[in-house]
């Protein structure tokens, strides 16, 4: 069985921040940042009784390349939905989706996936029957938004996560 270096990334990420915040890598400045880091970290693990372990680098970079396609193809639909290119109304709505995923990690990316993309807002999830409430600002096709939730982006949370 092959073991992996477990490196905690919290205290090297808040390390560097604070000394390029300080623009400096002095000796008193690493080690008061170190000091800083690992005070940080201590008391932030408190917050996340659940330790996060994305596997499947490879389907995190895809899911990454998708979002950032739909929020940009989002942005475009909800500006021609506001400067008024299209001359119909929107149909706005809410709806539910059943989910698959449980795992809180990729629960919450969902939700920021969600509702960083223009257009549409993360509005509830009903724990007790895992259903995502949405709401979307021009709901045409309920089926093709379940289609797009479901395998564009949380099949993919399923396999970095679970």
């Amino acid at each position: 069985m092959k073991r992996r270096l477990l490196i905690p990334l919290l205290p090297v990420v808040l390390l560097l921040t604070w000394l390029l915040l300080n623009d400096s890598a002095s000796p008193g400045h690493i080690a008061l940042g170190a000091v800083f880091a690992v005070f940080i970290t201590l008391a932030v693990a408190r917050l996340r009784p659940l330790p996060a372990w994305p596997h499947r680098l490879h389907v995190a970079i895809g899911l990454i390349w998708h979002v950032l396609i739909d929020i940009v193809r989002s942005n475009l639909a909800v500006g021609r939905i506001i400067l008024g290119a299209s001359r119909r109304q929107p149909t706005i709505g809410f709806m539910k989706i059943p989910l698959d995923l449980r795992d809180p990690h990729g629960l919450a990316m969902l939700a920021v996936i969600v509702t960083g993309t223009p257009g549409t807002v993360w509005a509830g999830h009903d724990a007790e029957h895992n259903v995502l409430t949405l709401h979307v600002l021009d709901l045409k096709d309920e089926a093709a938004w379940v289609r797009t939730i479901k395998h564009r982006y949380e099949r993919p949370l399923m396999e970095i996560f679970e």
